[in-house]
């Protein structure tokens, strides 16, 4: 059980290092399925070792420069205020539909990020930021509306599902933030540690349920992923990274699905 937890762990750091994203949505699964924990309890553990190792990936991936700290801050700041009510209405939803629209809702993520690969370097439409000189999100008051509302989502389903957000951050920064991919996966750290403060306090009661030994063992192996996951980056192309990110979210969507149902 420690080695499996350990690994668990591993995975979820790893794929926040390269996906920004896909470490929240791994961890729930992993810890229903593979350690056996109840859903509630899952998602408390899921949001504090997905906030603090997200926290940790921000602070390595600084030194790249490719960390949008304002834009990250809007996002979690939206999160921090709408997370609680998704908690409360996580609480009264029966585990099994919980599950089925988490399901539901990474597979429409990977396909759109999927299908829109081409449209991750550079993003335009009527919803997305207008880009400075540099090509960054100019803050605009339109523009931290619209990032504060993505992040108001986003932590509604934190509170629900467990997890960090990032899988909907990714997307909110490269569709509405202007954000070029490498950049979304970097800030989405930021605003993944803040939402997820917020939801672990709105957990609170469930956390009492799971050992201190599976919640630092987790951690543990988490952060290492995160280590390598940052490393690993550095070596792939933007369009590799969104692909990375899509397969992630179908194929852990598919993966609940498939155990829900049979």
């Amino acid at each position: 059980m420690i080695a499996l937890t350990l690994v668990s762990g591993l995975a979820v750091g790893l794929s926040l290092g390269l996906t920004g994203g896909g470490g929240s949505i791994l961890a729930v699964p992993l810890l229903v399925y593979g350690l056996g924990l109840e859903l509630r309890a899952a998602v408390a553990v899921s949001l504090v070792v997905v906030g603090l190792t997200s926290l940790f990936g921000a602070a390595l991936q600084a030194r790249s420069g490719q960390v949008l700290w304002r834009a990250g801050a809007i996002l979690g700041l939206g999160g921090i205020v709408a997370a609680p009510l998704g908690a409360r209405i996580g609480a009264i939803m029966p585990d099994d539909l919980v599950l089925v629209l988490f399901a539901i809702l990474m597979a429409v993520v990977g396909v759109r990020m999927a299908l829109g690969s081409r449209a991750t370097e550079l993003p335009v439409g009527r919803f997305a930021c207008p880009r400075d000189e540099r090509g960054m999100p100019r803050p605009t008051a339109a523009c931290i509306l619209k990032l504060g509302s993505a992040g108001a989502l986003t932590g509604i389903l934190s509170g629900i599902f467990g997890v960090g957000g990032g899988f909907l951050l990714v997307p909110a920064l490269v569709w509405v933030g202007s954000a070029r991919i490498e950049y979304a996966l970097a800030t989405s750290l930021v605003a993944i540690a803040l939402i997820s403060v917020s939801g672990f306090i709105a957990n609170l009661g469930a956390a009492e349920e799971v050992s201190l030994q599976v919640v630092l063992l987790f951690a543990l192996g988490a952060a290492t992923g995160m280590l390598l996951g940052a490393r690993l980056k550095r070596h792939l192309s933007s369009v590799v990274l969104g692909r990375v990110f899509a397969v992630v979210a179908v194929g852990a969507g598919i993966y609940v699905l498939v155990q829900v149902v049979f």
